[in-house]
């Protein structure tokens, strides 16, 4: 694998309402690991090849569906969707999905997935942030960031036994305190946006793009439409 070239990835931002106070789900990345050592960071990771091929119980809605169409292969944003659900799941053991059996046989990344009874679910996520890594970075993403509401998820909001080892001391952290952890500075810029925001069952108005390559850094704001017959 060419450790220098962009690769797509999902991060998904999971926002639960305890009473009259806001907290996300983190996790911290271990100390050896090649990028972002020791962030307390949101689940998510690189897009798979195999994602493109996971079918949904239901897609992205616009405007968000159009918004991640911008400057890529429209196919892809399947494959982001796939890929969040997937991450969140590898990640934390949380499910985001709906009861149903599948068509196919669920490849072995999804295997747990499926037998639990679930077909990944789409439709409740909000494209909120899309941001590519500078250039001189160990690994470079082009990281589009999506909001759900924790009241989306199917199963135990408390309950990390099926996580991976990937992320430790996973955790809901209130959105005061958050600063408090040793964030990445994206992470930080994209919490500050979420807390604008407020509201992950609503796409916001627009969606902030960090846009750094080797040419040009950029902050473009992607408006997007719903798209029409």
């Amino acid at each position: 694998m060419d450790k220098t070239a962009i690769r797509n990835a999902a991060t998904i931002i999971v926002l639960r309402q305890d009473h009259d106070e806001t907290r996300v789900l983190m996790g911290q990345r271990g100390a050896k690991a090649a990028f972002m050592p020791n962030k307390f960071v949101f689940p998510g990771g690189a897009v798979d090849a195999q994602d493109h091929h996971i079918d949904l119980a239901h897609s992205i809605a616009d405007p968000c569906a159009t918004r991640l169409t911008f400057e890529c292969d429209p196919t892809l944003a399947h494959a982001l969707t796939v890929a969040a659900i997937r991450e969140l799941w590898e990640e934390t053991g949380l499910i985001l999905g709906t009861t149903a059996p599948w068509t196919d046989p669920a490849p072995a990344d999804w295997a747990d997935f499926a037998q639990r009874g679930y077909v990944p679910d789409a439709s409740a996520l909000k494209f909120v942030f899309r941001a590519i890594t500078p250039p001189g970075r160990p690994r470079r993403f082009d990281a589009r960031f999506f909001m759900i509401d924790a009241a989306d998820l199917a199963t135990d909001l408390d309950d990390f036994s099926n996580a991976s080892d990937e992320l430790s001391h996973l955790t809901w952290i209130p959105l005061s305190e958050v600063r408090n952890f040793d964030l990445p500075f994206i992470t930080e810029v994209v919490l500050a946006e979420v807390a604008r925001h407020g509201d992950p069952s609503q796409p916001p108005e627009t969606v902030p793009f960090y846009k750094n390559d080797d040419e040009e850094n950029l902050f473009l704001q992607l408006r997007g439409h719903p798209m029409t017959d």
